[in-house]
């Protein structure tokens, strides 16, 4: 078996007796049932995936993958090429969003240069993985091989593993690549059988004009390329994108770890519906940080069945929202883990014990 492989059928259900004992301390804390809503339900999910009924959130993660998209050829982005490249060094300078919300939960930030035209010389805090230098052009056939595919989804696993090594209890995700919302909608419309026109927004901020030309593109290529919404493989080849293999790669070794993955927006969300096809399993130990003002987000998250924690208007990118996911999965914890019980803080419970919340 191949790293993917490998690495799928190590991916287990959650452990429900972890499940079921986390269940029942929520419901015996000082406070009225579900009166902190999905924090309760994150709780004992993360029970679930970490199978203890005292999870701990310790060692922090963001993953931010980078490449570029030869579909930015056609006209789609208001923003040229380049600055996938320039917003990488932004990174790594510390300067962008991404940076100051990772130094706020104090998570470590991984730069990956999954195929950034132009490349970098020897970076000190960049993970240099490059497949190639960007995707080709969706419009005019394949966005990479099928080889090129395995290599995405098994440098996202190969990168988890190691960052295993330095300690990893959470890992939310990130993106930067200029036309990458192209190549987003295109899986998400494959996947989903939703209409091209239903799952495709502005991106980097187009306007109404520039919209009807992405979308035409995205037609153009899916009538090109013909790609498979019953393999999920055949999908990322054909229309995806380096960056987006990766984090599908990234999601399923979380998953076969038992860690959980928070997902940030988007583009996220499109390679999480990658993992998810790839192994469905996989799908309970995705969080979803965040819906996204891009049309086709909630149709994404929909048809995986996870509920966004936030709804902020955001479509940023580079792992904002999965950094604030991360503030709340570390509170659900906290919550879970640290709150005192009726039964120690002497306080009356007019409430069953029994376990009501999954």
């Amino acid at each position: 078996m191949n790293i993917l492989e490998q690495t799928v059928k190590r991916i287990r259900p959650l452990d429900s007796g972890a499940v079921e004992k986390a269940c029942q301390r929520q419901a015996m804390l000082t406070k009225p049932r579900g009166s902190l809503g999905l924090l309760e339900d994150i709780s004992i999910k993360l029970a679930g995936i970490q199978a203890s009924p005292f999870p701990a959130i310790h060692h922090k993660v963001i993953i931010t993958m980078a490449a570029d998209h030869g579909v930015v050829s056609e006209g789609i982005s208001l923003y040229p090429q380049e600055v996938t490249r320039q917003m990488v060094l932004n990174f790594l300078n510390g300067g962008a969003a991404i940076d100051v919300l990772a130094r706020q939960i104090d998570a470590r930030l991984v730069i990956v240069d999954m195929g950034v035209i132009g490349g970098f010389p020897h970076t000190p805090g960049l993970i240099c993985r490059m497949i190639d230098f960007g995707t080709q052009n969706m419009c005019l056939g394949p966005a990479m091989t099928t080889q090129q595919v395995l290599a995405c989804l098994e440098t996202g696993i190969e990168i988890v593993e190691a960052e295993i090594e330095r300690g990893l209890d959470i890992i939310g995700t990130g993106d930067m690549g200029i036309g990458n919302t192209t190549a987003a909608s295109a899986i998400i419309a494959t996947l989903t059988g939703e209409p091209v026109s239903k799952v495709t927004g502005r991106g980097t901020g187009i306007d109404d004009q520039q919209l009807a030309l992405k979308i035409r593109v995205i037609q153009k290529a899916l009538q090109v390329n013909q790609p498979d919404p019953g393999d999920a493989i055949d999908v990322l080849a054909k229309v995806g994108g380096f960056e987006i293999g990766g984090l599908a790669g990234l999601m399923l070794a979380g998953a076969a770890h038992r860690i959980p993955v928070v997902i940030d927006g988007f583009i996220s969300g499109a390679a999480a519906l990658i993992a998810t096809r790839i192994c469905p399993a996989a799908t309970d130990y995705l969080i979803a940080s965040h819906l996204s003002a891009e049309n086709g987000h909630s149709i994404c998250l929909n048809s995986m069945g996870l509920k966004p924690l936030l709804n902020l208007n955001m479509r940023l990118g580079e792992g904002t929202g999965s950094a604030l996911g991360i503030f709340l999965v570390e509170s659900a914890a906290n919550i879970l883990t640290q709150m005192a019980t009726f039964e120690s803080a002497n306080v009356t419970d007019i409430t069953s014990t029994t376990c009501e919340r999954q």
